[in-house]
């Protein structure tokens, strides 16, 4: 009975402890847990403004890296003054007048082109209804060297079909030099910039040797700034050749095509003629 009495006391005694170490352990477990979400709480604290730092201080290096970055016409204007204002300020007037006169050369060749398919299908329909007053016509309304080649020719028509064969070749040769007209500008700049150039770095090394000759001995330093200078003097010579160099092939390619285009079309003029003069055109 005694050991009944005390089986059933154990067992009260831990149903009623047994809430009570249940409650005490969550109580530990959250006190745990809030301690260490505070702890994570406070390094994420701490970690956060020193990667913000971090990424301030980087942008500002990079925002201070571009800001010495000197621009391309900064750069420009650095080395020209560093390669001599005399030599310098010469070779860039060629480059503008050589620009220049290539620019306009360009816009005039472009201007004096003529669709001469569509011109000659328009003179041999005005031959048929209109006779070579009409033809002259359409060849002075329309513009470009073909067009006064033609024009030129058709003025001709009275006179016979030799005379026009002369003045059309006469008149081309005036056409071709009224296009050629400037470029011989634009080669002399071509040959003269990088002679100056030259001249630059040949006068840069004289000055380098009088300072090693004043100095007595050979130190780069001494000779450092001399030596810069003619370079630099080469470079801008060079530079401003192959420039204009390029354009000048350009016109000239130009010339040589519109050219070629005059020939044609003046054997597919005479022979425009020579049929309507046959009575062949109907």
């Amino acid at each position: 009975m005694k050991k009944l009495f005390s089986i059933f006391a154990l067992a009260g005694l831990l149903y009623v402890q047994a809430p009570v170490f249940a409650q005490t352990e969550t109580d530990t477990t959250a006190a745990t847990e809030e301690a260490v979400s505070t702890d994570t709480a406070a390094t994420t604290e701490e970690v956060a403004p020193v990667e913000t730092e971090a990424t301030a201080q980087e942008a500002t290096a990079q925002e201070e890296t571009k800001a010495e970055e000197p621009s391309f016409h900064q750069f420009v204007l650095e080395k020209f003054i560093e390669g001599g204002v005399e030599f310098m300020s010469i070779i860039l007037v060629c480059l503008i007048l050589g620009l220049a006169i290539s620019i306009e050369r360009i816009i005039y060749l472009n201007l004096s082109s003529t669709n001469t398919k569509k011109l000659l299908t328009e003179i041999e329909e005005a031959l048929k209804t209109q006779g070579t007053d009409g033809a002259l016509k359409v060849a002075q309304n329309h513009k470009g060297a073909v067009a006064s080649l033609f024009a030129q020719g058709l003025m001709r028509i009275d006179e016979g079909i030799e005379m026009v064969e002369k003045s059309v070749l006469a008149y081309g040769s005036v056409i071709m030099g009224k296009l050629e007209r400037g470029l011989v500008w634009v080669s002399l700049f071509i040959a003269i910039a990088p002679m100056l150039g030259f001249m630059g770095t040949v006068l840069g090394m004289v000055a380098a040797f009088d300072k090693i000759q004043q100095a007595g001995n050979l130190d780069a330093s001494l000779i450092a700034g001399e030596i810069k200078v003619a370079l630099l003097t080469t470079i801008g010579g060079l530079i401003v050749g192959v420039i204009l160099q390029v354009f000048y092939n350009y016109c000239v390619s130009k010339i040589d095509s519109m050219v070629n285009e005059m020939e044609d079309a003046s054997i597919s003029l005479v022979d425009l003629l020579v049929r309507h003069k046959a009575g062949l055109l109907k």
